[in-house]
């Protein structure tokens, strides 16, 4: 299974912003440990990151007919990306939304997701284990 990994801006600052919510590992080492984690299965796993909306949307359609699955972390533009959430409603593959914090219990900007409602499955709180969750999810699509 060819799977892609969208991480949103500020996620390739991993290990420096704030440990206590979001861990200590840099993106360079979770990426490193999602690979290793997965290897077993054989997937082709692409991983991507970007502080740039348009970017995410660039990769989602040129990639269309390489990936099976999208695994997103969109960062801050969960909550205001609607270009983000048209182009996940318009590729017609599975895509999970994933957030290493519990977005849910922060400050009420965050609780708000506008890609959840496109996404199959969305994962929040569970750390890096979130992004194993959603390959296992995939998986079953």
């Amino acid at each position: 299974m060819n799977i892609l990994i969208i991480n949103g801006p500020n996620l390739n600052m991993l290990g420096i912003r704030n440990p206590s919510i979001y861990g200590t590992e840099s993106l360079e080492e979770l990426n490193e440990w999602i690979r290793k984690t997965t290897e077993q299965k054989k997937h082709d796993l692409r991983f991507f990151q970007t502080n740039h909306e348009g970017e995410i949307i660039d990769m989602l359609q040129s990639e269309i007919r390489w990936y099976d699955g999208v695994v997103i972390n969109p960062g801050a533009l969960t909550h205001y990306s609607l270009s983000i959430r048209d182009t996940i409603e318009c590729i017609s593959k599975p895509v999970i939304e994933v957030h290493i914090s519990n977005i849910l219990d922060r400050e009420p900007f965050r609780r708000v997701s506008v890609i959840s409602e496109v996404c199959i499955e969305t994962i929040v709180g569970k750390g890096k284990m979130g992004y194993i969750e959603a390959i296992q999810k995939l998986e079953l699509c």
